[in-house]
């Protein structure tokens, strides 16, 4: 066995509002942490999940059943390789919060078995395998959590590439998680029925809007993008609190707010850290009147990428956390 190599990989905002499946930011605040151990024989031996968020203990240690087990099965697989991994998890995003747990969790197991390869490959090779990984938890292949986790920042994401999109330094968000939980397949259901074809014209609109104002750095133009009229229409009703919370951060002039992922995490764009500091409190005490304590995370909205856990300093501690 080799020495164990640890690695973080930091929560995410899906989706971005406007950009389902397609478009995420990492945040630094919460993150998952992986311990890998190269092992003579072949295979993925999970041996411990760890951490203080609820349901952890009922994670499965079955590695085709783990998102990151899942992940190192698929690289092991797809390079032929002749040895295995020993894996350890610990769990720092909260389950069912919607700031990217699956994913993270087999992002970090990915950045770290890489560095045990005897030829390590880019972030962008490793993308299909945390592509595999992230389908166990969600039921399909999409890397708008993945994607940005192994590059940082903001990132567009298909079924194919990941494409480090260009964001303003200026550009804050605030991501505030109260203490719900909402799975990833139920937030799914709800968008069965079909769209009608105003509302998605109107959706492309806007995402068009907004990736040019990313590209510009110009606020108005993702002012007048970062509007979702199709999914959070149909999400808001599974989120206590939501339309609150997503008041209080317009409120304190927010560029836009709405789900994170899949909920029940709420997020906003700012033109300054300062505004988003100032919007953080109100956006947490509208989710205390609605009957839920939270915790708020300030960031800069291109935030870090997964990375070995000795390269990179410790996050930032959430608004209103304890030590």
């Amino acid at each position: 066995m080799s020495a164990p190599v640890s690695a973080f990989a930091p929560a995410s905002v899906g989706n971005i509002g406007v950009g389902f499946d397609l478009l995420g930011h990492v945040i630094d605040g919460p993150r998952d942490v992986a311990t890998v151990v190269r092992t003579r024989a072949p295979g993925v031996r999970i041996t411990a999940i760890t951490g203080a968020a609820a349901g952890v203990e009922r994670l499965p240690l079955d590695a085709p059943a783990n998102t990151a087990g899942q992940a190192l099965l698929s690289l092991q697989r797809a390079l032929e390789l002749d040895h295995g991994f020993e894996l350890r998890l610990h769990k720092g995003i909260p389950l069912g919060s919607g700031l990217g747990g699956s994913a993270a969790s087999c992002v970090a197991a990915l950045v770290a078995a890489n560095a045990l390869l005897d030829t390590p490959l880019s972030r962008e090779a490793l993308y299909p395998f945390a592509l595999d990984g992230e389908a166990v938890a969600s039921g399909s292949r999409h890397g708008d959590n993945v994607a940005p986790m192994l590059l940082g920042g903001v990132v567009l994401a298909t079924g194919e590439r990941l494409l480090r999109l260009s964001a303003p330094a200026w550009l804050h968000a605030v991501v505030v998680h109260p203490d719900q939980v909402l799975e990833t397949r139920r937030s799914r259901a709800v968008l069965a029925d079909p769209f009608d074809l105003h509302t998605v014209v109107a959706h492309g609109t806007h995402l068009a809007l907004f990736l040019t104002g990313l590209q510009r750095g110009d606020p108005e133009l993702l002012r007048a993008g970062l509007r979702d009229v199709l999914v959070e229409p149909r999400r808001a009703a599974l989120i206590p609190g939501f339309r609150a919370v997503q008041a209080a951060a317009f409120a304190h002039d927010a560029i836009g707010a709405s789900i994170s992922g899949g909920g029940p995490s709420v997020f906003a764009w700012f033109a300054s850290a300062e505004s988003a500091r100032a919007a953080a409190g109100a956006m947490r005490g509208a989710f205390a009147d609605a009957g839920f304590d939270a915790r708020a995370y300030v960031s800069a909205v291109n935030g870090p990428r997964a990375e070995l856990l000795e390269r990179q300093p410790s996050a930032a501690r959430a608004e209103g956390s304890t030590p």
